[in-house]
């Protein structure tokens, strides 16, 4: 009996074991160095090493050799990297992944960019990112498709396929698609320069610098998902924004033991080697050791635009793990060390205060995280100081900082006058909160419980508008909704305070109304915010967009968020979908525009509307603001990008324009009344 009894136990305990016994980690690693049908003076030398050293990497991290494909020329045992072959190894991969794995595809090489008449989705800047295979080939220098190259939407389609079976999916680039931004037909800079022992190669063509010839037909067909799928699960890496090009070099830097490496891939490793546990600390420490390299390569080629590394993703996912759940939701910003002082990239626009407590992170080169608390010192919108904290200034000068705050700012909180404690569930992303309010006379808000009738909301602070002082909703869940989306707009109203008077210079965005396909009229966002109190009623037939138009030269921190008439939060730039918050760079001859529908803002009732823009800071984790939607509260859809640095005068590069939409709406409807 004792003896069934056990059985019974095993059994029970490898049934529970079973759905993570059979999860695996598998990588496809590619690599290609040599273009057959280019000349020579465009191939690379580090692909094939990147894939070596990255293969390297994940050993250590746990996954086993088989599960890890190599296709990389010059690689013994490793089959070519060729468009055909690298779409068979991806369907291979995907027949073989199931519920609960995870997956890696990384990829080092050229890429370029092109215009993509077909392309379902276009660019702020009307082009399309293409991965060069071995076998590239095509009639170049026009708007035809490329022969032998791998599409961002056939990558897009890919990873939609790899989540649509619950796998999560992780993609690092270490190429890019520069280069191509003026696509005229002048001398394209060289692709090697430097002496023959430290030479650098550039990787990312113009179209217009390949080999023209008869281009084959594209039968390579990716897999097809009818509905898009949450990118919980996803999360990539990228070596350059779009437009730049990225190195690669002897690494480490005057190592005797360096050889030619991509600049992102040998990062990378370098920070695995620090042992971090979300993709966030992984990127972070990507971040942290590209200046000194680049600081180096300016003064060498001091005409070439120096790339910044991308993440886009659910950054806060554990690292090489399948889970959803972001580890942590409380922001962590970089910091560099200046003596005794840190300086914080993140500022009053981040939801930082004068004086905030903070707790200060050091990650020293073993991975292990010392920790101390301390307080800011001084601060601007966009930048933070404080003192290094006694306990840690004996740390070596090759420690990672960062800082993260311990709570909400009380400057920021909703406050809330009520008799009762707050329901339970409230949910919102930092800076936003909801607290008590402790002097009555200080409230923002006025909460009354009316039993069965449902419960009250009373405006109380002028932040909210005058079109309607108070609203019933009907249950507890209606309750958390409208509180919640009061703290955010109490935020966002606050941010609109922090950036009054700045100016971005190059960056314009304009309501436009339109009746069906024309155009009727058209005003300066900023103009609506400063000279008209609300947003104008709207004639039968008519719908607002919002037209935004970058021409700065810099790519740009972009926000565009809104409030609708029954008090939900609305995501427009970035969206619930993936879309990222990095607007592309444009110039006055080459615009990147694009236009948004805002049906939410057509509709009767009070809406507010956001808009946010600074210059991308280079090296720099994104800058979202503390704005969330409901769709992010659950996906950490983020995208970084560096960016040129700012103007002298940056600290005023800011734009910001709050718009409130008024219109008539019944009171005491369910959770559809004029709202606080």
């Amino acid at each position: 009996m004792r003896v069934l009894g056990l059985q019974v136990l095993w059994m029970l305990a490898l049934l529970v074991c079973t759905s993570t016994a059979f999860a695996a980690q598998r990588a496809l690693l590619v690599g290609v160095s040599e273009l057959v049908n280019q000349p020579q003076t465009l191939w690379l030398q580090a692909p094939r090493n990147d894939v070596m050293l990255m293969r390297d990497a994940l050993l250590k991290q746990g996954f086993t050799a088989p599960d890890i494909a190599v296709l990389a020329d010059g690689v013994p045992g490793a089959a070519l990297p060729e468009s055909q072959a690298i779409h068979e190894a991806l369907a291979r991969l995907l027949a073989r992944s199931a519920s609960g794995d995870f997956v890696l595809l990384y990829f080092s090489g050229h890429g370029t960019r092109l215009r993509d008449v077909a392309k379902r989705y276009q660019e702020p800047d009307g082009l399309s990112e293409n991965f060069l295979a071995r076998d590239v080939r095509g009639t170049l220098g026009t708007d035809a498709a490329l022969s032998g190259d791998l599409r961002d939407v056939d990558f897009d389609a890919w990873i939609q396929a790899f989540l649509a079976k619950n796998v999560f999916v992780a993609s690092v680039f270490d190429t890019c698609s520069a280069n191509s931004m003026t696509r005229g037909t002048g001398d394209a800079p060289a692709t090697a320069e430097g002496p023959a022992d430290d030479e650098v190669r550039w990787r990312g063509l113009r179209t217009t610098q390949l080999t023209s010839g008869a281009s084959t037909a594209r039968s390579l067909s990716p897999p097809v998902v009818n509905d898009a799928v949450p990118r919980a699960r996803y999360v990539a890496l990228f070596a350059s924004e779009s437009h730049q090009i990225t190195p690669e070099l002897r690494l480490p830097r005057k190592a005797r033991s360096a050889r030619p490496q991509g600049l992102l891939t040998w990062a990378l490793v370098e920070s695995l080697a620090r042992k971090p546990a979300t993709w966030r600390d992984l990127f972070d420490g990507v971040l942290a050791l590209y200046p000194p390299v680049i600081d180096e390569l300016a003064q060498r080629f001091p005409t070439r635009e120096l790339p910044s590394p991308v993440a886009e993703g659910n950054l806060d996912a554990p690292l090489f793990a399948n889970s959803g759940a972001p580890a942590s939701t409380r922001p962590v910003w970089s910091a560099q060390r200046s003596g005794d002082s840190l300086a914080v990239k993140a500022g009053l626009l981040d939801g930082l205060t004068a004086q905030q407590e903070v707790r200060v992170l050091a990650t020293l080169d073993d991975g292990t995280v010392r920790r101390a608390p301390a307080a800011i010192a001084q601060i601007k919108l966009g930048g933070a100081w404080l003192a290094v904290p006694a306990a840690l200034k004996d740390l070596p000068g090759s420690a990672f900082w960062s800082v993260t705050p311990v709570t909400e700012p009380a400057a920021t909180a909703l406050r809330v006058r009520a008799d009762k404690p707050l329901p339970a569930g409230l949910s919102l992303d930092y800076p936003a909160a909801i607290r008590m309010a402790d002097d009555p006379a200080s409230a923002d808000v006025r909460w009354t419980d009316l039993g069965p009738a449902g419960h009250r909301l009373e405006a109380l602070a002028p932040v909210f508008g005058t079109a309607a002082s108070a609203v019933v909703v009907p249950d507890v869940a209606a309750l958390r909704r409208r509180l919640q989306a009061l703290a955010q707009l109490k935020w966002l109203a606050q941010l609109q305070a922090h950036a009054k008077g700045g100016q971005l210079d190059g960056f314009d965005a304009a309501l436009e109304v339109w009746s069906a396909d024309r155009q009727l009229r058209s005003v300066p966002v900023a103009e609506a915010a400063s000279v008209l109190p609300a947003l104008p009623e709207l004639r039968t037939g008519e719908r607002v967009r919002l037209n935004v138009r970058n021409t700065s030269g810099r790519s740009l921190d972009l926000v565009i968020t809104g409030i609708d008439a029954r008090g939900a939060l609305q995501a427009v730039y970035p969206d619930g979908a993936g879309e990222t918050n990095r607007f592309k760079r444009g110039t006055p001859e080459q615009p990147a525009v694009k236009r948004f529908d805002l049906p939410w803002l057509d509709t009767a009732g009070e809406a507010r509307l956001l808009v946010m823009a600074v210059p991308a800071a280079p090296h720099s984790a994104p800058r979202l603001f503390g704005v969330a939607t409901a769709a992010q509260a659950d996906v950490s859809e983020v995208r970084v990008r560096g960016g040129q640095p700012p103007a002298a005068s940056g600290e005023r590069q800011v734009f910001a324009a709050l718009l409130r939409r008024s219109g008539s709406s019944s009171v005491g409807t369910a959770d559809g009344g004029a709202r606080p």
